[in-house]
């Protein structure tokens, strides 16, 4: 997902604090053809760090290295898509970017994470008349439509290719629109065989080829069925799952003027 700037954590070296260096009450001289020095007990007590400096730095040390973490666990900074004329807005990451003649009405993507991406579906007005997101039946019901429809788009026609699939949670909310919405999850795995003309069955070994989680948002409004979608892969999910949730908590469908 987006990439959040961590400032690096210049922490002093540990410090150990021990008693005053002890040295004895006589007196040591260092002759030199220039100078004499003489380093007595009282001399030697500016070598030792006071109990309360020593606490401060300590105490210092420990602020600054937890000013660091939470800089480095800042959230990116989040830009708002407003779609007027077709009726949708939501929040996205501000280092994502655009990517045009993507197939759907609009399409954002990690710039680094290539599989990591957001795009939105409008239905056809001609085909279907939407009156609430509930006609397309309970949250359950709408996972399983989701989940088809994704399985129609990545069908293969390469041998050895099979995919599993799994719903991983459905719910309904009601935004401060007072519209209705429902959020849709489901894991899909792809395998293919190394050798998928190998003639002997042990010589075809399926391996993943990706891991994605899938989340889906869906509103009705104008007449139309909106379906917000955020592809991410599995591994970086937890990573990046308070953004896509905020992505997801920011989509609204919205009145045109038309």
């Amino acid at each position: 997902m987006a990439n959040a700037i961590v400032m690096p954590s210049f922490l002093p070296r540990p410090f150990t604090q021990t008693t005053p260096l002890q040295l004895p009450t006589h007196t040591h001289s260092f002759q030199s053809p220039r100078s004499s020095l003489s380093l007595t007990t009282q001399s030697a007590k500016g070598f030792a760090v006071p109990r309360r400096k020593a606490m401060s730095l300590i105490l210092s040390t420990y602020i600054l290295s937890k000013v660091d973490v939470a800089l480095a666990q800042q959230s990116p900074v989040f830009r708002e898509y407003i779609d007027a004329f077709d009726g949708y807005s939501f929040q996205y990451p501000g280092s994502w970017i655009q990517v045009r003649g993507a197939g759907a009405d609009i399409f954002f993507r990690d710039p680094y994470v290539l599989d990591e991406n957001l795009s939105l579906e409008i239905s056809s007005p001609s085909s279907s008349q939407y009156k609430s997101v509930e006609d397309l039946g309970p949250p359950q019901e709408a996972a399983k439509k989701v989940l088809k429809q994704y399985l129609t788009e990545f069908m293969s026609t390469r041998l050895g290719v099979r995919r599993e699939s799994n719903i991983l949670s459905t719910s309904s909310r009601v935004a401060d629109d007072g519209k209705l919405y429902y959020q849709v999850e489901v894991n899909i795995k792809s395998y293919a065989n190394n050798n998928e003309l190998a003639v002997m069955p042990q010589d075809r070994v399926a391996r993943l080829e990706w891991d994605r989680r899938y989340l889906s948002v869906l509103g009705v409004e104008n007449n139309q069925l909106y379906e917000l979608r955020l592809q991410v892969p599995e591994n970086v999910f937890a990573e990046e799952e308070n953004d896509l949730r905020r992505i997801m908590d920011s989509f609204r469908v919205n009145k045109t003027a038309g």
